[in-house]
């Protein structure tokens, strides 16, 4: 199997964006076609694990405090910075203050006077919710 595998990477060589193939596919990877096999729902979960730790490392090394935050709160802030990216998320300078200071009422009211939260809608009234109540999203309970 090893043998097959650097085989294919040979010839195919990694591309870590997708691009379009000489057949006019979209392809990622190591010639992995999208348009054709796309990905399993295990492979869809691998790429978010490793997405969610991405942004769990670049919060903790940038918002004083992350690791003091409740696991919702904690959860809010990687779901925006997933959403968003840090580049992105880093430019909402009023909330990340407000949720460094502790004041969670602030931080929600920043988080829903933005552009991003009438583009997302749901999703930030979710998410501002959760940073208000400290409580899971029903959604998310079980």
């Amino acid at each position: 199997m090893k043998k097959i595998a650097r085989l294919i990477a040979l010839h195919e060589g990694f591309r870590e964006k997708p691009y379009r193939c000489t057949a006019g596919k979209l392809t990622v990877a190591f010639g992995r076609n999208l348009d054709d096999v796309g990905l399993s729902r295990e492979e869809g979960e691998i790429l978010l694990a490793n997405d969610i730790e991405v942004s769990l490392a670049i919060l903790q090394d940038r918002v004083d405090g992350f690791d003091c935050l409740s696991q919702v709160r904690q959860a809010v802030l990687v779901d925006m910075c997933f959403n968003l990216g840090w580049p992105r998320l880093s430019g909402f300078k009023r909330f990340l203050a407000a949720v460094e200071d502790g004041d969670y009422s602030e931080a929600a009211k920043e988080m829903l006077d933005s552009k991003w939260a009438r583009q997302v809608g749901r999703r930030a009234r979710r998410l501002a919710d959760m940073m208000l109540s400290n409580v899971w999203a029903r959604e998310v309970q079980t």
